[in-house]
């Protein structure tokens, strides 16, 4: 060990700022040996040291842009945190922000000499206390992780989205909330994100010394497994419910992950006992998340579930209209917005991408936008942006093939004449959707996922050697598709 390294470890206690910028140009080197030099030299020999929070034990390195912060903090960020330890054992964790974000104390890497960076009085915010423990009341998210184009001036409101979108804006305001916590309920793409990043933004904008944690429901499992084996749990424990405002996106990755729900149960009832607020994410509503204990269902439940559906037609064209404002050198007719409001119908991002493909192109070639084009650059958006068959619709074209009643879906009759549609029916569910047994079974009267499995086998079987029925499902799948 170097004997900066036993400096460190010897005094952790008392490191500063000015310590921690000393120690970076090693951790540097350290990171060169074990990721190579080409993806060091790549994505982090232009970082700098920024700050070091001896109280929260958060070292902040500086990026030379945010897109270049966010992937390091994607791909590199449990590396960092690993490499910092090896020299200062009181890191808990590292970010990188944005050059512009950042105004914090900056040092060279390795190989150049350091400057005197200091911590001045005022940088250290005052603790508080959560679980027994001191944890900073700093913004963990902070303003270098907000996209400042997902505000609420930017979200367009409908019909659609009115719900969601009021309840959020009360969410951010400085009364206390009416509904805690909020569940923000859509398919992928609806804006459910930018909501959460407006919410944070806004909050921010009134209690600037607020503790806002905004993250993905993935990245709170992958914390919390690593503060189990790193041996972290109570400053986890701590951190978390010091929050004054959590924000969870995507809750849905946590299904099936015994012990993050209950830390995460743990976590909600804390901070709705004492007063703080809690936003969560998902791509369904709580009743239809399969393997989510029950006590956490109720607990999200509690507050507000809003939905947010489908885009309108009018939704859809005026958030084109205002993308376009911000792009007044691409000329795009009418007939062009109307060919991506009929075609990207299903959520929000395909039509920006598909927008955002055709403004690149007629930007960095030079051709003027028109349908002719809007066809042949966009012809893989559409197909790709067909809207996705579901578990009614599947129903009832069963029902309309086999002439019957679509309330025999779920009927408990058995008759053959009934039973042989219905398990036509779940199999077409498996085989042209994303839903799994158990949430088809639901579909089909609460049936047990063992039954939609035996129905499946049962389908696959007899269309082997029954032509008459093979021939029925191709006729129901073409009329699904067309």
């Amino acid at each position: 060990m170097s004997g900066d390294s036993q400096r460190a470890g010897a005094g952790e206690a008392t490191v500063t700022g000015s310590d921690a910028a000393l120690l970076w140009p090693q951790v540097a080197e350290g990171l060169r040996r074990d990721l190579g030099a080409r993806t060091f030299d790549h994505w982090l020999k232009p970082v700098r040291f920024a700050d070091y929070c001896r109280l929260s034990g958060v070292v902040t390195l500086e990026a030379a842009s945010r897109f270049s912060a966010n992937w390091i903090n994607e791909r590199f960020g449990d590396r960092l945190v690993l490499a910092w330890r090896q020299h200062l054992a009181d890191v808990r964790s590292v970010q990188v922000q944005g050059a512009a974000a950042s105004s914090a104390v900056r040092a060279p890497i390795a190989g150049e000499a350091p400057s005197a960076p200091s911590l001045s009085a005022d940088r250290l915010r005052p603790a508080v206390q959560s679980a027994g423990f001191a944890v900073p009341n700093v913004t963990p998210v902070g303003f270098a992780s907000f996209d400042e184009r997902l505000s609420f001036d930017r979200f367009v409101v409908a019909r659609s989205n009115i719900l969601a979108a009021n309840a959020a804006r009360r969410m951010a305001m400085a009364e206390a909330p009416q509904f805690n916590p909020l569940y923000l309920c859509s398919g992928t793409g609806q804006g459910k994100t930018h909501l959460l990043q407006a919410i944070a933004q806004a909050y921010a904008a009134i209690h600037p010394t607020a503790n806002i944690i905004l993250m993905s429901a993935e990245k709170f499992m992958l914390e919390f497994v690593g503060a189990m084996r790193g041996g972290d749990m109570m400053a986890f424990k701590a951190r978390l419910r010091a929050a004054d405002l959590l924000l969870l996106d995507d809750l849905q990755f946590v299904i099936g992950k015994n012990s993050t729900q209950e830390e995460l149960l743990h976590t909600i009832d804390d901070l709705l006992t004492t007063g703080k607020r809690l936003v969560v994410t998902a791509d369904r509503p709580p009743a239809m998340l399969d393997g989510v204990e029950a006590r956490l269902l109720s607990r999200l439940s509690g507050g507000l579930v809003a939905d947010i559906e489908a885009p309108e037609d009018d939704l859809r064209e005026r958030i084109i209209r205002q993308r376009l404002v911000a792009m007044p050198m691409v000329e795009v007719p009418d007939e062009v917005v109307a060919y991506l409001v009929k075609h990207f119908t299903r959520n929000i991002r395909e039509l920006e991408g598909a927008l955002n493909k055709l403004l690149a192109y007629a930007a960095l070639t030079g051709v003027r936008v028109d349908l002719a084009l809007a066809e042949d650059r966009l012809a893989e958006n559409v197909r790709s942006a067909r809207p996705r068959i579901t578990i009614d619709e599947i129903q009832r074209a069963v029902c309309a093939h086999y002439k019957l009643d679509k309330a025999e879906m779920a009927s408990k009759r058995r008759v053959r004449a009934i039973a042989r549609p219905r398990q036509v029916a779940m199999y077409l569910a498996k085989e042209l959707t994303p839903r799994s047994y158990p949430e088809i079974g639901r579909r089909f009267g609460g049936r047990d996922h063992s039954t939609v499995i035996h129905a499946v086998r049962t389908v696959e079987a007899l269309r082997v050697h029954d032509s008459e029925l093979d021939a029925e499902i191709a006729a129901i799948r073409r009329s699904l598709n067309g």
